[in-house]
Formats: structure tokens, C-alpha cells, sequence
């Protein structure tokens, strides 16, 4: 059961992180000479890229709440068939998977929430 928290301790720090990245683009052109430029040029297409965003955060999120329901689902079994030993030692387990559940919830939230403060 250690093995398994520590996988899914893992597994939910690498979906904030990849939740809360920022995307960098750059150009680079072998010939550019700044003394030529003159403030035109070419333009992202900010659009399809916010949407491309949206759409990991979405999918991440949507991972993170079924595999919180399927853990919170195996241990609420545990805890009713173990002996008085077993459910002590589920209670135990409880509250970091209700920490990590949280942060699952609140990495997608909180990206959503910074994503809409920097398009204002």
C-alpha cells in the first residue's frame, strides 16, 4: 500500500506540474539583423494555442478525478471488510489521499483561474 501512495504521490505532482507549465515560444532566424526591424511582423495565433492549454488542463483534470474516486472507492472497501488493525491503518492512509486529492482539484483550479487573469 506504500508503494502504491508513493506511485500516486508521483503521479499527482507530475500532473500539477505539467498542469501549471507555461508555454515559451521562440522564433530564431539565422540572418536577423536588429538594426533592420521595424516593428512588423508575423503574429501567433494566441487562440489556438490557449485552447490547446485548455485542452490538456481539461484532460488532466479529468484523469485526476476518476483515479481520486477509484482510490477513494478502494479504500472506503477496505475500510469496510478489514479488521479493527486494517481500518486503523486506512485511516492512517486517509488524510494523504485527501491532501492529494485536494491539490488534484486545486492544480486544475488554479491554472484556470491564472489562465483567465493574464486574458483579461
Amino acid at each position: 500500500m506504500k508503494k502504491f501512495m508513493k506511485i500516486l504521490t508521483v503521479l499527482m505532482i507530475v500532473m500539477m506540474i505539467i498542469s501549471t507549465a507555461t508555454m515559451v515560444f521562440a522564433a530564431v532566424d539565422k540572418e536577423f539583423d536588429p538594426s533592420g526591424y521595424n516593428g512588423t511582423g508575423g503574429t501567433a495565433n494566441v487562440d489556438k494555442i490557449s485552447d490547446i492549454g485548455q485542452n490538456i488542463v481539461k484532460v488532466i483534470t479529468a484523469i485526476g478525478s476518476i483515479v481520486s474516486v477509484i482510490i477513494l472507492m478502494v479504500l472506503g472497501i477496505k475500510y469496510m471488510i478489514g479488521s479493527a488493525e486494517e481500518k486503523a491503518e486506512y485511516k492512517k492512509t486517509l488524510m494523504p489521499y485527501v491532501i492529494g486529492a485536494a491539490l488534484v482539484f486545486a492544480a486544475s483550479t488554479i491554472a484556470s483561474m491564472v489562465f483567465t487573469f493574464v486574458n483579461i
